[in-house]
């Protein structure tokens, strides 16, 4: 105990070098838990991008390049499905619900997504939550559009805007269907997930803006207007996939299984969960080089505070001389310099965990409004406590050189004041 109050007095006396030495210790500390936090939200926000889809079909290629294309809006489809092929399967008695997806086309950069009223009836993200609009109503008409929260903040639109869509899906296009504007009737809220990037429309919408168009390419001296497109039948061809929900999940497999051996076409169906979790496998490298950074700088933060430590041995021979000549053995110097080191640590530690609380609690308002996540509060798990053990474990192991150092001149000096 005498001891203890000895290192804090000494701490004390030389606080004002070792106030950057605890600031950088702090701020190395929050790096780390604040990255170990971004990874663990990150991580959760991957896996619910989707909610409670028990399927998802498309075209045979592999489950990533299907989950990517159809759900995060990244590359393009192998192969389009028939529309008689998905109704055969929308059809199934083991089949509740089903959310067919065009996509091909894009709207200054950004996706856009052709279905029906049952997107908006049975998508789910982020453990089962609902879609909701922040402004307006799901689109009725041929050509009325559904915004995601991004697209409609980024580009500034409101309800009623015309907006025009171009054909292909580059960030850059030439090629408009300009002569049959869609109208906003809607504006999602934010959900952090590729929704708030995508522009939804019907599938009669799709179908009208290339009913003068064939294999990509508009007909040359033929042009049909929207009011004479509303007039076709706008029934949709094919489609990009699309999601299934089941009356019982425990078919899923099942159905999974039909879906892959079905006759007419080649089709792939995936389980949402299984590869998304595949796909973060395959992204862990990323992780784990956040893990090495961030690391990096805990250990960085350490040397400093040794370096500090280290400095101070010849300016301290006059202290460490007194405390033996007041009775104190080798071992206590040793041990002063260990419990100096300990206490950084912790103090470093303790204020780290607070600037992550207060970073994020500073930060949320703004990430919520721009990306539409929500950050809940941080508390400190067995996994962060685990982390901020392994830093003040090695904040005492990196004493014991400075430690070792004074044991050894605190013996040869003895009571004798050496400068």
């Amino acid at each position: 105990m005498i001891l203890f109050k000895l290192t804090l007095h000494s701490l004390w006396n030389r606080r004002a070098s070792l106030l950057l030495t605890l600031f950088s210790i702090a701020i190395s500390v929050a790096l780390l838990l604040g990255v170990e936090y971004i990874r663990k939200e990150a991580k959760s926000s991957f896996l619910n991008t989707i909610s409670g889809t028990d399927l998802v079909v498309g075209a045979r290629s592999g489950p990533v390049q299907l989950l990517l294309y159809s759900v995060f809006r990244i590359g393009n489809a192998t192969n389009n499905i028939s529309w008689q092929s998905y109704q055969d399967i929308a059809a199934n008695p083991l089949v509740e619900w089903t959310i067919p997806i065009s996509l091909g086309d894009s709207h200054q950069g950004y996706r856009v997504l052709g279905t029906n009223q049952d997107y908006f009836r049975h998508y789910r993200y982020a453990d089962k939550r609902l879609l909701a609009f922040a402004e307006g109503k799901p689109f009725a008409g041929v050509f009325d559009a559904v915004l995601g929260a991004e697209v409609a903040r980024k580009l500034g639109y409101r309800l009623g805007d015309n907006i025009v869509i171009a054909h292909g899906a580059a960030a850059t296009s030439f090629t408009l269907h300009d002569d049959k504007p869609f109208t906003v009737t809607g504006i999602l809220a934010p959900t952090g997930t590729p929704l708030d990037r995508t522009v939804h429309v019907s599938l009669e919408g799709i179908e009208a803006i290339h009913i003068d168009w064939v294999n990509g390419a508009k007909v040359s001296g033929y042009q049909v207007s929207a009011d004479e497109a509303l007039q076709k039948n706008l029934q949709p061809k094919v489609i990009t996939a699309f999601m299934v929900g089941l009356k019982n999940r425990a078919a899923a497999f099942r159905v999974q299984r039909d879906i892959n051996d079905y006759k007419r076409e080649p089709l792939l169906a995936t389980v949402p969960g299984v590869a998304l979790a595949d796909l973060w496998q395959a992204l862990g490298m990323f992780e784990t080089v956040l893990r090495i950074i961030s690391g990096l700088v805990v250990v960085a933060g350490l040397l400093g505070m040794l370096t500090t430590l280290l400095s101070t041995l010849n300016e301290r021979r006059r202290e460490m001389a007194i405390l033996r000549a007041v009775g104190a053995y080798p071992r206590h110097v040793f041990l002063l310099f260990v419990l100096e080191a300990g206490v950084l640590a912790v103090l470093g530690c303790l204020l780290g965990a607070m600037l992550v609380m207060v970073g994020l609690v500073a930060a949320r308002p703004w990430v919520m409004a721009e990306y539409g996540l929500y950050l809940s509060t941080w508390l400190p798990d067995s996994g962060d406590a685990l982390l901020l053990a392994a830093v003040a474990g090695l904040a005492l192991l990196f004493s014991l050189i400075p430690g070792a150092i004074a044991y050894r001149r605190s013996l040869q000096d003895g009571l004798t004041v050496r400068v």
